[in-house]
This record gives structure tokens, C-alpha cells and sequence, in this order.
């Protein structure tokens, strides 16, 4: 596990577009950037296996359940090479949807090329997007991490609250200008195919 922190994009870039097959059980079978037009719009980049999404993985359910009836749109994408992670791949994210409880899209990005186009380095990474969709927030979910004991070992969980994104989101809603501080996020790094490994990613 290589730890990495997020690319911190540029607040104002606008979010390249995508358009993605979705595996969450409920969902629609593509989404899209477009889908989501005139409403502010959080792009996480999240996978199953990752100690540290495992560690927000309750909180950012709970998050969702709270801020899309407020009006923010989430879509989840997961970017890994599932050839080499099978533990990420398209019928396990489909389970981790029902075991998690997420209510929003999960979608695999298995080129890559969207995980390239938002510059995401880890695994979780958030962007958050105004209702032009103009970058508005990158970074942590909060400032905790999940604890080491030993290989393989962790408590997850503790302590999380989601802070940061909460903020973010409250001010993308009303309208405010961007958080004047923001943290990266980090996490495990995302894992490229091989050759595949994006010019701003150092391991």
C-alpha cells in the first residue's frame, strides 16, 4: 500500500465530462456529467478494498443520505486496474453498494481516463463542484485515518464526522464562495495499469 495525498485541482476548473457504466443494483446503466446539470455535483473517487475508505465508508454513506434530499448531486467512481485488484471490480462493487447502503451511483472507470482527466491520486479523493459544475472543494473528508496495529490490521472509523466535505457542501448549497482552507485528502494511491500511470503521480 503506497500512501498518497490528493493533487489539490485547481478550484474554478471545470469537472470534465464523463460518461460511465454504473453498478449500483438500482441505479440507471450509464451515468453521465451531463445527468447532473444545474446542480452542485461531488465526484469521489472511492474503491472497496482501501483501508481508507473502508474507514469513512459508514460516514460517507450517512453523508449521502444527508445532502441529496438538500439538493447535491454524489457520483462514487472506482478507477483501480481490477485486473490486478478483482477485489475492485464491477460485480464486487455492485455488493459493496448493498452492504454500505449507498444510495447514489457507483460507477467504474475502467480505462482510467476520467481518474486521469480529475487528476485523482488516492483512494478517497473528493471533488465538489458548484451548480455550474466549477470546482468548489478538493480534499479530505475530515482529518482522520483509519489505525494501523499491524498488516492488515485497523480500526475504522473512529472519530469520523466528514467535517470538511460538510462545510464544503454547505457552502456549494448556499451558494458561498469556496472554504479558504482546505486539506488533501489521503489514501491509498490508485492503481494504474501498468504503462498506465499518470504524469503527476510519484509513488
Amino acid at each position: 500500500m503506497v500512501r498518497v495525498e490528493s493533487t489539490m485541482l485547481t478550484l474554478g476548473t471545470q469537472a470534465p465530462d464523463f460518461e460511465l457504466p454504473n453498478t449500483h443494483p438500482a441505479g440507471p446503466a450509464t451515468v453521465s456529467r451531463s445527468d447532473f446539470a444545474g446542480k452542485p455535483l461531488l465526484v469521489a473517487f472511492i474503491c472497496n478494498h482501501c483501508p481508507f475508505v473502508k474507514h469513512i465508508a459508514e460516514g460517507f454513506a450517512a453523508f449521502a443520505g444527508e445532502y441529496q434530499p438538500k439538493g447535491l448531486a454524489i457520483v462514487a467512481i472506482q478507477s483501480n486496474d481490477i485486473a490486478n485488484y478483482p477485489d475492485d471490480n464491477a460485480e464486487k462493487m455492485t455488493a459493496e453498494c448493498k452492504q454500505r447502503g449507498y444510495d447514489f451511483p457507483y460507477l467504474l472507470d475502467e480505462s482510467q481516463q476520467v481518474a486521469h482527466a480529475y487528476r485523482a491520486a488516492c483512494t478517497p479523493d473528493f471533488f465538489l463542484f458548484d451548480k455550474a459544475h466549477k470546482l468548489v472543494y478538493r480534499g479530505q473528508f475530515d482529518e482522520t485515518r483509519p489505525t494501523r496495529h499491524g498488516p492488515g490490521q485497523y480500526d475504522f472509523g473512529q472519530g469520523v464526522t466528514g467535517k470538511d466535505l460538510r462545510a464544503a457542501a454547505d457552502a456549494a448549497l448556499a451558494g458561498d464562495p469556496p472554504l479558504e482552507t482546505q486539506y488533501p485528502s489521503a489514501g491509498c494511491n490508485i492503481k494504474w495499469k501498468p504503462g498506465n500511470e499518470p504524469g503527476y503521480f510519484s509513488a
